[in-house]
């Protein structure tokens, strides 16, 4: 525990950090400010503060899932650069790693980010054009679709990082209507998150 002493007071950075996150999660679940900031005992203005001081971005809810890609780093670097809510980059080999696990789970996590998807205001997808056009009709979110190549794909593309960038800007830039911003919209996409870091993970333990 790190502690810092400041005249007469000693100051905890883990409570510090433990009132923070507090405080950001209390506003991600759909909280008021005004709420946040008197659970966490402070004025509203330093909630105000904080989420100014620690802004990325702002805008649409913004998800990519690109496969099979052969830069995957570069796009993944990308997709960093523009704080994407949710990222799903994978290259043919490690499509072929998951489609080789077990059966079920893969279909159930594929349901389940399915699921999550439809949460977000705009999903890029770049994919074989089969895939574009079918999760079109799947997904209730808007699908800005990089068909790349025909169907089926089963080899990796290179994924035009110029021309992603300009869809991102294009989206990003979008001015959208207000939409209210629920416990259960905030945790959907802390969970596509999780989804995101699932298929990864799953990916390096059946390598």
């Amino acid at each position: 525990m790190r502690m810092f002493r400041i005249g007469d007071k000693v100051v905890s950075r883990d409570k510090l950090v433990d009132a923070l996150e507090a405080i950001l999660e209390d506003r991600e679940s759909g909280a008021t400010q005004e709420e946040a900031a008197r659970h966490a005992g402070v004025q509203r203005s330093f909630v105000s503060f904080l989420e100014t001081l620690g802004e990325v971005r702002r805008g649409p809810k913004v998800a990519l899932v690109a496969f099979p890609v052969n830069n995957v780093g570069e796009i993944r670097a990308l997709a960093e650069e523009y704080a994407l809510d949710f990222v799903l980059v994978l290259s043919q080999d490690e499509r072929e790693s998951i489609e080789s696990g077990d059966a079920t789970e893969v279909f159930n996590r594929l349901l389940e980010t399915l699921a999550a998807l439809r949460e977000f205001d705009t999903v890029v997808l770049a994919a074989s054009n089969w895939r574009v056009e079918t999760l079109e009709k799947i997904l209730g979110a808007e699908i800005v679709g990089i068909p790349l190549g025909p169907s089926p794909l089963r080899h990796a593309v290179e994924l035009d990082a110029v021309e992603l960038r300009s869809i991102l800007d294009a989206v990003m830039n979008t001015q959208r209507g207000p939409r209210g911003r629920t416990g259960r919209v905030g945790q959907a996409l802390k969970d596509a998150a999780d989804l995101a870091g699932r298929w990864t993970q799953s990916r390096k333990s059946s390598a």
